[in-house]
């Protein structure tokens, strides 16, 4: 049986559950569920009774999981006996450790019967399955959220698509990048006449990993007052086009289809990233900024021309205003600009790359890149939660799981004696 992830100092609940010991004081102020709370990584305490089955690959259905995981949730990772994650590059690479830490990980056939039996004894005593498999491809393995919902009432069960679990495109594999496409983000994109420009991040996987964990916990809550959950569905494509918002809005309401507009605001003038004698920053001065916009520039020209007297002009002539504007913030450095603008109390910015974004002193004092230490990378670092909570903190407490590490540990905790788990490693089962 593999080791326990479980902290120093843990002890155990009357009913067989396992504590933080560093969580007694917060835990002991809730009523905690009759059920037993399996051992796990103990990440966070909001959502440390709930047992989550994670049934994702790739970007976005981790994504959601990892929400769970990262704020207690005992998160268990189901994959196929043999599978590796390479598809998101090496399974000890960056993108895999900063996806699935705090989760557990448990190997199962699901295509065979006793894999399937093994699912459901679990799934009875889950509270949530997440899962971004194609809509077919759960129904076929009878693992969909009605076979679910058939052995336990209360699950509330998210799925992520690409493009809906129904409709004309249901059957379609998405990525993320088809989404940026089709959800008229690459568009908006880039600078005009260029052509489409995709974003440097996977936006669409992330946001709608984001929305799901939400509908989820909104589920959850439900829960508590009709007693049975709920199917929670979102998809890359919905995703996408909700996070335009006012660029969809645009369209919907007025009929406005947004163009690209590079760096500089879609509708708001000057505000964008300029350049400077040795780099860029990014300036946003809101209207009522403009006399100190232009007094910081020094450029009283600026405030008496009459082609820039209001906001809609200056919206209406942006490009000569930023011309204007880099005419003179391209004669002092970025440092000069950006301590003039803040002594203005006008938003700027730099324009980092990312290893100037980690040394910058808000960045390290928010804690954003977490500490991990395992056998495979040795000490490295994660992106920690972006959400902070007066009562409670999310810490990275375990390293992502190699491929079934937790086999023999979970099956335990769910029942099942080691000589059965024997058993179905030697049928392929585990």
């Amino acid at each position: 049986m593999s080791g326990s992830l479980v902290q120093p100092g843990a002890e155990t609940r009357a009913d067989g559950a396992r504590i933080c010991a560093r969580h007694r004081a917060s835990l002991a102020s809730f009523i905690l569920d009759p059920d037993p709370q399996m051992p796990a990584p103990c990440a966070s305490t909001p959502l440390s009774d709930l047992i989550v089955l994670d049934m994702t690959h790739a970007r976005a259905g981790p994504t959601c999981a990892r929400q769970f995981a990262d704020w207690g949730a005992n998160v268990v990772k189901i994959e196929a006996p043999g599978e590796s994650g390479e598809g998101l590059g090496r399974r000890h690479g960056p993108d895999f450790q900063n996806l699935h830490r705090n989760k557990r990980g448990l190997s199962l056939n699901l295509k065979s019967p006793e894999g399937l039996e093994i699912f459901m004894s679990m799934a009875r005593k889950a509270d949530c399955v997440v899962e971004n498999l194609r809509p077919d491809v759960k129904h076929r393995l009878k693992v969909d959220y009605e076979s679910v919902r058939a052995v336990n009432k209360r699950i509330v069960y998210g799925s992520i698509s690409g493009f809906g679990q129904d409709g004309p495109y249901a059957h379609r594999a998405g990525v993320d990048q088809i989404a940026q496409g089709m959800g008229g983000h690459m568009s908006v994109t880039g600078e005009p006449g260029q052509g489409p420009m995709r974003s440097g991040a996977a936006i669409s996987d992330m946001f709608a990993g984001l929305l799901c964990a939400n509908g989820m916990l909104t589920a959850l809550h439900d829960v508590a007052r009709t007693g049975e959950g709920q199917w929670v569905q979102t998809s890359l494509l919905e995703a996408q086009i909700f996070m335009l918002d006012f660029q969809a809005a645009r369209w919907t309401i007025a009929r406005d289809v947004a163009g690209q507009e590079g760096n500089h605001h879609p509708t708001l003038t000057p505000m964008g990233a300029f350049r400077a004698a040795d780099g860029h920053i990014n300036i946003a001065p809101v209207a009522h900024m403009w006399r100190a916009f232009c007094e910081t520039l020094e450029a009283p020209r600026l405030v008496e021309a009459p082609a820039y007297a209001t906001p809609s002009l200056r919206h209406k002539n942006r490009v000569a205003l930023i011309a204007d504007v880099e005419a003179v913030t391209t004669t002092r450095e970025v440092a000069y600009w950006l301590e003039a603008f803040d002594k203005a109390r006008i938003p700027c910015g730099p324009v980092y790359t990312l290893d100037q974004t980690f040394a910058d002193p808000q960045v390290r004092h928010l804690r954003v890149a977490r500490d991990i230490d395992w056998r495979h990378t040795g000490k490295a670092q994660v992106i920690g939660q972006p959400i902070h909570m007066s009562g409670a903190k999310s810490e990275i407490v375990a390293h992502s799981p190699d491929a079934g590490e937790h086999t023999d540990e979970v099956l335990t905790e769910f029942g099942y004696s080691p000589e059965e788990i024997a058993g179905f490693r030697a049928r392929g089962v585990v």
